[in-house]
């Protein structure tokens, strides 16, 4: 049996910190009333025999702040990125221009943006889960290594109190960028 090691809290809260990261990714996926490069990039176009994501297959740019534009950059792909991005529910209709694809942002209602609200809510508590997780995977190692006396008793009880101090400090993170991307989705 492998020799158990002090825990290393700064591991944890390393893995916390990406459950924050993980989240910041999902929200730049969500449609707000902006353009946003963010957007497309759960999209995937059939090319060349397979699946890729859209930035693989063109260059996404947002000119202004109620379009984005995609210059493909190969012209027999543009039907596939087009039909891909009409098929994505996001409800964008791109207008072709050539080997460059137009997608204007059109206003959202007020029932998708309680829709948007509660998907940012969901993926927000499915980060909380994950940094719970973390902590009750922190407090066991903490357990193991008291049991194998590699930590004391007061150790331990300083150690969980340190987990959960960066529980909430990273809960809290979740919490402020949800209410963030709230106000940005609710913004008319």
């Amino acid at each position: 049996m492998a020799a158990v090691e002090k825990p290393n809290l700064a591991r944890y809260r390393e893995r916390m910190d990406k459950a924050v990261t993980a989240l910041k990714e999902e929200f730049s996926t969500l449609r707000t009333g902006r353009a946003s490069s963010g957007l497309l990039d759960q999209i995937h176009v059939e090319a060349y025999g397979s699946r890729m994501p859209i930035n693989q297959v063109g260059a996404v740019s947002v000119p202004e702040a109620r379009s984005i534009m995609v210059n493909v950059w190969d012209k027999a792909l543009v039907v596939s990125v087009e039909k891909a991005i009409r098929n994505s529910g996001l409800g964008l209709n791109p207008v072709v221009e050539g080997q460059n694809l137009r997608i204007p942002i059109p206003p959202l209602t007020e029932d998708r943006r309680k829709d948007l609200v509660k998907l940012a809510g969901k993926y927000g508590e499915q980060q909380r889960v994950a940094v719970r997780n973390v902590r009750r995977e922190a407090i066991a190692d903490l357990k193991v290594a008291e049991k194998d006396s590699v930590i004391s008793e007061d150790e331990l009880r300083r150690l969980e109190a340190d987990v959960q101090k960066i529980t909430d400090e990273v809960v809290r993170k979740i919490d402020e960028a949800l209410k963030t991307k709230e106000q940005e989705i609710m913004q008319v």
